[in-house]
């Protein structure tokens, strides 16, 4: 009686399945998983909310990930067209740069020994010299920019430029703002650009 049983529902549990799956069960468990490795824009924009207001960057950009990254909340996002990368941190429970870091002429040094306290990281930078100050606009006002170059060990690239800032929210919440490329492509307008639209 017993083996009957488990024979019964196993018929039962197999004619489930095959009905699941010829009524379109299988696109639903593909889109499902798509939607987990692959978030879509809109998705990426929800996550993104915790850093800042994302919604005004235009198609030329794309967020690739908003998540936390080193006991911090943190969107990546890419130009496109360039390969220009942008990285925005939300520093608010532990600060790691003031906009008087940005502005101080030992910048560079307050570069390095933040970098050296992360262990494990997936690249090394090594060699940053600061070439420029400037100021540019982000989350509405006006902030401080100092624009690097630096050599980047364990990515097939070398030498990088870019530009490093920190921007203040409505509530008074630091932000850590990151813009680079291989040094021969960055581009500061891509980085402007980009940076104004966030709120």
């Amino acid at each position: 009686m017993g083996c009957l049983k488990n024979i019964l529902r196993a018929v039962i549990l197999t004619l489930a399945v095959v009905g699941f799956l010829s009524l379109g069960g299988q696109e639903l468990i593909t889109k499902y998983i798509s939607q987990l490795i692959n978030p879509s824009q809109e998705t990426m924009l929800e996550r993104a909310k915790k850093v800042g207001d994302f919604s005004a960057l235009n198609e030329e950009f794309e967020l690739e990930k908003a998540s936390g990254m080193f006991g911090y909340n943190g969107v990546v996002a890419e130009h496109r067209a360039s390969g220009q990368k942008f990285i925005v941190v939300d520093a608010a429970s532990k600060p790691l740069f003031t906009q008087e870091d940005i502005r101080s002429d030992k910048l560079e040094e307050k570069i390095q020994n933040t970098l050296s306290k992360f262990k494990y990281q997936a690249i090394s930078v090594d060699e940053i010299k600061v070439t420029k100050h400037g100021e540019m606009n982000s989350y509405g006002k006006t902030i401080p920019y100092a624009r690097f170059n630096a050599k980047v060990s364990k990515l097939p690239i070398g030498d990088v430029s870019g530009i490093i800032s920190v921007a203040e929210t409505k509530n008074g919440e630091p932000r850590i703002l990151i813009s680079a490329n291989e040094k021969n492509k960055y581009s500061q307008l891509i980085s402007e650009e980009f940076f104004k639209n966030i709120k």
